[in-house]
């Protein structure tokens, strides 16, 4: 056996909190991983674990989709395989992965009609030292990440790239409307970037916006606390044209002006976070100002295993890097508390990650 009988892993503490009495998590020392493997069996170790919002979602009792009691929480890493199963045939032992966030309705090549499972929500997440996985829930990491890089791709890479229709296209000079500086309109601002897209990045911080700005003179910032007229300054920023691409992190509250700030035809607004909440003040008949400007908004489920290894692909031939989400400290396995707390804070910009030891 190439793995040890028992590792240490996180757990949240209950099934339910709420903002007045969140949930914590604790540590255990005493998981065990199967003596024998199924043949489909693959064991990974644990490299690094990238944190998403949905993480405090869940402690706070806002998450939309029901848990797994006290269960292991996070949905990103990086991992290397250390044991396969008797059938595994897509990968062997030294290879270096990631876990899919999905393993039910969008576990494969394509959607299925199968319960819907999320790793770190409602089954077992990737804040643990080891992990067993289906082979045909992991996908390979592009060779130049590093395994913090690549921890970031499962849910806020792959959300990224799904909100930005996979890069294809794309019409040239595009622009791209980013809310918030979490790891989604990051990663989706670093894919911008590599693509010829424009971004846009808002924040309530202009220190947040000085500081990712420095990264290219591409980027253009929108402080929304402090822009009296957002449409009028969307219109300067990209000389009238209008953006192409929202990546929409607040929710349904934003979505009257997201669609105002759209380009005049065929623009594209994806739902990806709830970060204020889920009403609105907007009527129903509001939205056929979509048809107006013949654009869609869809909801972004991360994505499928075939979405991400084409974001791999990509990522892998443009030599795509992701340090600018890195520019906070790692935070230790031991320590996984205090990452949970810096990702509440909100005084960062990137992504929090955590390594092993």
């Amino acid at each position: 056996m190439d793995y040890p009988p028992k590792y240490s892993a996180w757990r949240r503490s209950g099934l339910k909190g709420s903002k007045e009495n969140p949930l914590t998590i604790y540590r255990t020392y005493d998981e065990t991983l199967p003596p024998t493997l199924s043949p489909n069996d693959v064991v990974i170790k644990i490299h690094a674990i990238s944190l998403n919002y949905r993480e405090i979602a869940m402690i706070i009792g806002t998450y939309p989709i029901g848990l797994e009691d006290q269960g292991v929480p996070c949905s990103d890493a990086a991992a290397e395989v250390v044991a396969t199963g008797s059938a595994v045939s897509r990968f062997a032992v030294g290879d270096r992965v990631c876990p899919i966030t999905g393993i039910g309705k969008l576990a494969g090549e394509k959607v299925d009609d199968g319960p819907s499972l999320a790793i770190g929500s409602n089954c077992p997440g990737v804040l643990r030292e080891y992990a067993v996985f289906d082979e045909q829930h992991l996908v390979k990491i592009p060779d130049h990440l590093s395994w913090e890089e690549a921890s970031t791709l499962p849910c806020a890479g792959l959300t990224a790239w799904n909100s930005l229709d996979g890069l294809q296209n794309v019409p040239k000079g595009a622009y791209a409307l980013l809310q918030g500086t979490g790891g989604v309109s990051m990663f989706s601002l670093i894919l911008c970037l590599s693509a010829g897209i424009r971004p846009i990045i808002t924040s309530s911080s202009d220190k947040k916006l000085a500081a990712i700005k420095k990264l290219s003179p591409e980027i253009q910032g929108l402080n929304y606390k402090t822009m009296a007229d957002q449409g009028a300054e969307v219109q300067r920023l990209t000389k009238g044209r209008g953006v192409h691409f929202v990546v929409n992190n607040t929710g349904p509250k934003s979505l009257m002006d997201d669609i105002s700030f759209l380009c005049a035809r065929g623009g594209t607004i994806s739902m990806v976070g709830f970060l204020a909440g889920f009403n609105a003040d907007w009527a129903p008949g509001d939205i056929m100002r979509l048809m107006y400007k013949a654009a869609k908004v869809k909801g972004i489920a991360v994505g499928s295993r075939s979405d991400f290894e084409d974001m791999n692909r990509y990522l892998e031939e443009k030599k795509v890097h992701f340090d600018p989400l890195l520019v906070d400290r790692p935070f230790e396995f031991a320590n996984a508390k205090d990452a949970y707390d810096r990702l509440e804070s909100g005084e960062f910009h990137g992504k929090i990650v955590i390594k092993m030891e």
